[in-house]
């Protein structure tokens, strides 16, 4: 709360990474269960002009795919099953090593803490499986809330047109401060799970005391690390800005030939490897600040000087 030295935990979050390089393939994990990651699908290919001779697909082209697609799907409805049980089960697998990943931070920055000079994968990976479901639990109860909130208000926008987003906008615009007060209990919360070995409803009740009782310092910390981590993840994700750029200033010719979107496309592909590296790296970075910064306060209140009375 007073004397909070963010300069000192944001500079140990950096030494700690730099000097255990494991953290990195934890961040990368991690960032999986961040919401990273966009996926651009290049501007679709919205013939508004009239197709001429040499247009790639035709209108005629394009219905007759279209149909056969459709005939395809009917005949072959397994495919559509078994496409969303995959896709199930891949969002679940990555889901699962995020949360491992945010344990595996945590674990690994309280180690480093208290002077370990190597950290090794396989070891904070077994020391992080105990606290799993309470972080999987806790996540996806608060993710299950929101979705709770939001389902509805987004179906009433829908249908009405329109007309009730503008109704709702004054709502929508108290959930975002509101989601970034539950993503930093969530982050004291989660510290305190794999810390000091809570449950996760007393976790949740410990995140909420750590921030309810230190608002000055969480508040000033969310927005160096939410503005900041927002900043590199921009400067991070400008080689596949810039790659969509050629797409947008030449969308009227996409008629003509699609070879901008291949380009793009692989340009992409090739440039994800080194983003999602980067990504993992800044992950591993916020999620060891939180981590300290949760640390450096709990110390603070078991260390507390004890006033003792002055003898006559």
């Amino acid at each position: 709360m007073n004397n909070f030295n963010f300069g000192e935990v944001l500079a140990r979050a950096w030494q700690i990474i730099w000097k255990h390089k494991v953290l990195w393939v934890f961040g990368v994990f991690a960032s999986f269960a961040r919401g990273g990651g966009g996926g651009s699908s290049g501007g679709s290919n919205s013939g508004y002009q009239t197709g001429s001779g040499d247009s790639p697909f035709s209108t005629d082209q394009l219905e007759r795919g279209m149909n056969q697609f459709g005939h395809f799907l009917e005949n072959n409805l397994w495919i559509i099953i078994a496409v969303v049980v995959l896709l199930f089960l891949l969002s679940f697998v990555f889901f699962m090593l995020g949360m491992m990943g945010r344990i595996g931070i945590i674990k690994g920055v309280a180690r480093a803490e208290k002077g370990a000079e190597k950290l090794a994968f396989g070891e904070i990976w077994s020391e992080s499986m105990p606290f799993f479901w309470r972080i999987f639990g806790l996540n996806f109860l608060i993710g299950l809330a929101f979705f709770a909130i939001l389902f509805p208000l987004v179906l009433f926008g829908v249908f009405t047109a329109g007309i009730g987003f503008l109704c709702i906008l004054p709502l929508l615009c108290i959930l975002i401060p509101l989601s970034w007060v539950f993503m930093v209990i969530i982050e004291q919360a989660q510290a305190a799970i794999v810390l000091e070995d809570l449950g996760m409803m007393d976790g949740f009740k410990r995140g909420w005391e750590i921030v309810k009782a230190n608002a000055g310092p969480m508040i000033v910390m969310a927005l160096i690390l939410g503005i900041g981590g927002a900043v590199i993840g921009v400067i991070i994700a400008l080689p596949i800005i810039l790659a969509a750029v050629p797409l947008i200033i030449g969308a009227n010719r996409l008629n003509e030939t699609l070879t901008p979107v291949y380009i793009a496309a692989a340009c992409c592909a090739a440039y994800f490897p080194i983003l999602l590296f980067l990504n993992g790296i800044l992950t591993a970075y916020i999620q060891s600040a939180w981590a300290l910064t949760y640390l450096r306060l709990t110390q603070q209140k078991e260390e507390a000087p004890v006033i003792i009375g002055a003898n006559a």
